[in-house]
């Protein structure tokens, strides 16, 4: 054999060798091929307490109600924490950025150029009545997903292009392309469902029959309308695995339903639950002196919050004639008063929302470099021109309540847009009132709706503040049944497929998918393709910058406001891990310290634990 041939023989055999090493299964997989944290050998998360104690009840409330046990469909309410009772093929860690180790899968294999992914099934994982957990039931759980779950499961894994079953503990996913990096790992997040249970039932309808899982923890008690009740397995498969050693430490887990925060408040202080993660400012700054807060008992914290925020605003629907034009839709976010809001309502507790990835180094707060305008350039005529050279910013008042110069430039947009005043109503080109209606669940909010409403009204808008149930409000929205709304995207600090659900046009006409704004928008299309293929972190970032400044300047929403703390209270009867992860306050590490919960010392009674941040 001569030398060259030789050569490019070996070389071959090297490039083939290097690449089946990279596809060697795994104890664990990550987002650009880093290695993770914990190696194969580790014993526990360092953010547990691998030793606490196993017993107890823990006490959550939920707002609103539930009407189904299903929570894979687009149809009822679920019950709360219902996820205790599914365990998925992997599981993610909460303190690195996007890693999956594995769970139901004891070994990941992804191919080097992102065309498949394989996972090893744990002989030992069984459902809770005994049945193994198969590679059957993994191609079941994907294709009853897709073809009868939410729309959202459409979105997320439509690259996979097939699923195919090994042998009995080998399941294959293959993709439709090369490239993308994320899938591997949201496809480990699928909580996998038993095909033999199902086999005799239909998936597609509401329910309250308890489904058969595999997880930690079965339901126990049902009571629509007002609890549920779930009961740790005790002889759970998962019960050793290190992913697992430190969680799921109480013995039950009771979820009461509440219809009224306020309500739901005052049982919390009166000890009917345990734990309160308070969203209210008001709440947070005035309703809790209480004996039971003085004395100790209850324990009121605020942690850092290291997680991407992403983007709460109240949200057009675009799909309405009066919100297609975008001048409006600018015009209507001028009227809302941050700053007095902050001031009056929230104690000048709040940032304002500036960013669809706020609190991340994802959002746009600076102009795009080089890089970032080869991503935009292509896209030029598809983008609004502002991308290329600003940087978006809310509207900024004084805080006095007097926002003239908001009212002036919100005028003259609507002016261009060919409104004008008549009899003191903002009239259009067709000749009828700028008027829209405002769909609300949370009766708290109507304060600060209020004098939004106030500002609209000075200028000729009317706005209409309709409050609904849980149930009608879950359904006007699934059926895109609403003029506008307060909504909230959050984001991981590594974004994918998900913003598909989000922003792409092949989500917008989907019952029940997350694009309740219905953007149909090639150049919004093209960013998110291109955030999901990114290649590195560096290009990731880029990537979500871009999509971040095309939706700001696109104006569909009127940004609210975000907190980069938890505001975390709960009964010293419960006890949390002396370390918390960044990215979650990991609420199932936790366990019961005591009996019932009793007077301490020491520190005041209600110091946030973090009192340099500020607490929404």
């Amino acid at each position: 054999m001569n030398r060259p041939r030789r050569v490019a023989l070996l070389a071959g055999l090297l490039l083939g060798l290097s690449g089946a090493v990279l596809a060697a299964p795994q104890h664990a997989i990550t987002l650009y091929d880093e290695a993770p944290k914990y190696p194969a050998s580790f014993k526990h998360f360092d953010y547990v307490n691998p030793d606490a104690p196993k017993g107890g009840t823990l006490r959550l409330s939920d707002f609103g109600s539930y009407d189904s046990l299903n929570p894979f469909i687009p149809k009822g309410n679920p019950a709360a924490q219902i996820s205790l009772i599914y365990d998925t093929l992997t599981f993610h860690a909460l303190d690195e950025p996007f890693t999956e180790y594995g769970l139901l899968a004891e070994k990941i294999e992804k191919d080097p150029q992102h065309k498949f992914v394989r996972f090893y099934l744990r002989p030992q994982a069984r459902f809770h009545d005994g049945t193994p957990v198969t590679a059957d039931d993994v191609v079941f759980t994907f294709e009853t997903l897709m073809s009868h779950g939410d729309p959202m499961f459409r979105n997320y894994y439509a690259d996979v292009d097939k699923v195919v079953v090994e042998d009995k503990l080998r399941v294959r996913f293959d993709f439709k392309h090369a490239g993308n990096r994320e899938l591997p790992l949201i496809l480990g997040q699928l909580a996998i469902l038993p095909k033999h249970w199902w086999a005799t039932r239909d998936f597609a309808k509401t329910n309250m029959e308890p489904p058969l899982g595999s997880g930690p923890y079965r339901i126990a008690k049902v009571d629509p309308g007002r609890s549920i009740r779930y009961e740790r397995v005790k002889d759970w498969w998962g019960n050793d695995l290190p992913v697992n050693r430190g969680f799921n430490n109480f013995d039950a887990v009771v979820v009461d339903s509440y219809r009224d925060l306020t309500v739901a408040l005052e049982a919390f202080k009166a000890g009917q639950f345990d734990f309160n993660e308070e969203r209210m400012a008001k709440n947070w700054a005035t309703a809790y002196d209480s004996p039971a807060v003085h004395d100790g008992r209850i324990v009121r914290e605020e942690l850092h919050n290291e997680n991407p925020w992403g983007m709460q605003g109240y949200a057009f629907n675009i799909r309405r004639p009066i919100f297609q034009d975008r001048r409006v839709r600018e015009a209507i976010a001028q009227l809302f008063d941050f700053e007095w809001t902050n001031k009056q309502l929230f104690f000048g507790s709040y940032k304002r929302d500036g960013s669809y990835f706020e609190n991340s180094e994802m959002a746009a707060h600076e102009l795009p470099d080089a890089e970032e305008l080869k991503i935009l350039e292509p896209l030029r005529d598809k983008l609004p021109p502002e991308v290329f050279s600003e940087v978006y910013r809310p509207p900024v008042s004084d805080g006095s309540g007097i926002i003239r110069e908001q009212k002036r430039k919100a005028y003259n947009l609507l002016l261009e847009a060919g409104y004008k005043i008549v009899d003191d109503r903002m009239v259009g080109p067709d000749g009828k009132p700028l008027s829209f209606e405002f769909l609300l669940v949370q009766a708290d909010f109507e304060r600060v709706l209020l004098p939004f409403k106030r500002n609209l009204a000075e200028l000729g808008i009317d706005m209409q503040i309709r409050r609904v149930d849980v149930s009608q409000y879950i359904n006007r929205l699934r059926s895109r049944d609403f003029d506008m709304i307060v909504s909230s995207w959050a984001q991981s600090n590594s974004p994918g497929n998900e913003q598909r659900e989000f922003w792409h046009s092949s989500s917008a006409d989907k019952p029940g998918s997350r694009n309740l704004i219905g953007l149909r928008d090639p150049g919004i299309d093209a960013l998110v393709e291109g955030l999901i293929g990114a290649d590195s972190r560096e290009s990731l970032v880029r990537h979500a910058r871009a999509l971040d400044r095309a939706l700001l300047w696109g104006h569909y929403v009127v940004p609210n406001w975000y907190l980069d703390t938890w505001r975390l209270a709960y009964w010293n009867r419960i006890a949390r891990p002396e370390k918390l992860p960044p990215y979650s306050y990991a609420p199932m590490a936790w366990w019961q310290a005591r009996e019932k919960a009793e007077p301490t010392t020491g520190k005041p009674a209600g110091q946030p634990a973090d009192a340099g941040q500020e607490a929404p």
